[in-house]
């Protein structure tokens, strides 16, 4: 069986593998296009040139079907993904030089190959490997423009030479609108690939919230009952045993007993309220919150519990963000977040806390810890009413997060290693944007 480690970056890894299967498919019949649109050049009056042009695209599209058969006995393996696609866009960058080159250098038609090979390195590696190859590609078409130019080099087909045929100044117009097409093509393409990386994520969170309030809703009536059932006799316990402490004046033994009682009902009481608030956590008293202010009040709290001196919160978060919330709920959806972390870490460890809105839409809270992480066979059970895995627990504390996040139109989700630490994601909607 595998690790929750290696289902974790099996899961990370898996659109990039499927990407890469289907990029390698699509070079291959790239290749086959072009070996076939070579046999629509006329066989008749053919000069050297135009020969060597062919035989170049011949030998350039069976180099591509060949690294595509190695692309894709690598790919197989399924071992160092990222690797593999650094490795073909910085190869397809030297293909697409090479085609330009053959096809006649600055009057080539196949520079837009370039953004070809940008755009889907902006769909496998984001912004980073779009710039990376809008870089590679820049750098790339400026040096053989620049070499026709010297005369240097002279492509195959029968153009007039670059230096007696076109103004400098038209030379450098288009290699600074070639460079500043391939940037714009990796910016607009990082960002498109960003968020739809986001979208995917979003979707997956809420269909994972979805299933969980489904599961929770049948049982929320049935338990709400029994809770206000049990805690009308309680109060009258509570109350019962009072009076009788103050009436008898218990001493030693039977005081001690009493105090018990009392200290236990009290515990039943808070249960038993605790399990109404997953049901039903009213929004009266919601009001505008900030958020980064709500965060900094709770870790203050947290910094002067004697219990955790040996762990350390890290905060990022941006300062104009808030949420549409009671302050009391908010207070205890941070507070049992970051108790929960902390009692998952032995000894030192850090709480990293991020919240941030892209492009001021849904505010996005980050809760993420160095503990123990959360084991496989209990990762489907943490948000289910009564189930812990700590001795005095009660198993409700998840619950009501949940309860009350989705009572607020947001969501929750998490992800865990097992002995590296878990993250918690809640999204809120952005109050700014319902005005």
């Amino acid at each position: 069986m595998q690790s929750d480690s290696q289902n974790i970056l099996l899961r990370r890894t898996r659109d990039l593998f499927i990407q890469l299967k289907w990029i390698s498919l699509a070079r291959a019949v790239f290749a086959l296009i072009l070996i076939f649109s070579t046999l629509f050049f006329p066989d008749s009056g053919q000069s050297v040139h135009k020969d060597q042009s062919v035989v170049s695209l011949y030998k350039i599209s069976g180099t591509i079907l060949g690294l595509s058969l190695f692309y894709s006995a690598w790919l197989c393996k399924k071992k160092y993904l990222y690797i593999l696609a650094y490795t073909q866009i910085i190869a397809d960058t030297v293909i697409v030089t090479a085609i330009v080159f053959i096809t006649g250098c600055y009057h080539s038609i196949f520079t837009f190959l370039y953004l070809l090979v940008i755009i889907y390195a902006a769909m496998l590696l984001l912004a980073q490997g779009s710039f990376t190859v809008a870089l590679a590609s820049s750098i790339q078409y400026g040096i053989l423009i620049e070499l026709e130019h010297l005369r240097i080099i002279s492509p195959f087909q029968e153009n007039p030479p670059l230096v007696l045929g076109v103004d400098q100044h038209h030379i450098l117009y288009r290699i600074v609108i070639t460079i500043s097409a391939c940037f714009a093509t990796a910016a607009l393409s990082g960002i498109l690939s960003r968020q739809l990386k986001t979208a995917r994520k979003d979707l997956k969170i809420a269909q994972e919230h979805l299933k969980r309030v489904e599961k929770m809703a049948a049982v929320d009536e049935i338990v709400s009952g029994i809770a206000h059932e049990i805690k009308n006799p309680l109060a009258s316990l509570s109350g019962s045993i009072q009076m009788l402490r103050e009436d008898m004046a218990p001493t030693g033994e039977n005081d001690k007993l009493m105090q018990i009682i009392l200290r236990e009902t009290e515990r039943l009481k808070q249960i038993a309220t605790d399990i109404r608030l997953i049901s039903k956590p009213g929004k009266a008293n919601a009001k505008l919150i900030n958020l980064s202010k709500a965060i900094d009040d709770v870790t203050t709290l947290f910094n002067n519990t004697p219990d955790w001196n040996q762990i350390s919160i890290i905060a990022w978060v941006e300062r104009d963000l808030h949420v549409y919330m009671d302050a009391v709920h908010l207070q205890q959806i941070l507070w049992n977040l970051i108790k929960n972390a902390a009692e998952s870490i032995e000894g030192k460890g850090k709480i990293k806390i991020s919240s941030y809105s892209p492009r001021h839409k849904r505010i996005y809270l980050t809760i993420q810890d160095t503990g123990s992480g959360i084991d496989k066979k209990h990762a489907s059970h943490i948000f289910d009413p009564f189930f812990t895995t700590k001795g005095d627990g009660t198993g409700l504390g998840l619950s009501i997060i949940h309860r009350i996040v989705d009572a607020y139109d947001g969501m929750i989700d998490f992800e865990s290693i097992p002995g590296k630490g878990t993250v918690f994601t809640l999204i809120f909607n952005n109050p700014a944007l319902e005005e």
